[in-house]
């Protein structure tokens, strides 16, 4: 049923984006990592370079919400583990590139 379905997902996504972006922490730019949810958070020491981290993460195949020091990613519930891993690389890879 629709709300077991849910209630299996979140979950897995919340799992899977903590484990995804954790190495993120190792960048010098980046101040916390952190996941509620379906929802991962990158948070950098400075303000994101919108502009620049947008299209090096679309470049990656990636969509992402940038919002002062955050970058947020929010995967749609139908993500796959393989599609997270995908979502979490190219994020941590688009931040590395433009903020080191």
């Amino acid at each position: 049923d629709h709300e077991t379905g849910w209630a299996s997902t979140v979950p897995r996504l919340e799992r899977a984006l903590a484990h995804g972006l954790a190495p993120a922490a190792d960048l010098d730019s980046v101040s916390d990592v952190r996941v509620l949810g379906a929802v991962g958070v990158i948070e950098l020491n400075q303000d994101v370079d919108v502009t620049a981290v947008t299209r090096a993460a679309v470049r990656r195949g990636v969509w992402i919400r940038p919002f002062r020091r955050l970058v947020y990613v929010m995967p749609p519930y139908i993500t796959t583990d393989d599609q997270a891993r995908q979502i979490c690389h190219g994020l941590i890879e688009a931040i590395g590139e433009v903020h080191g």
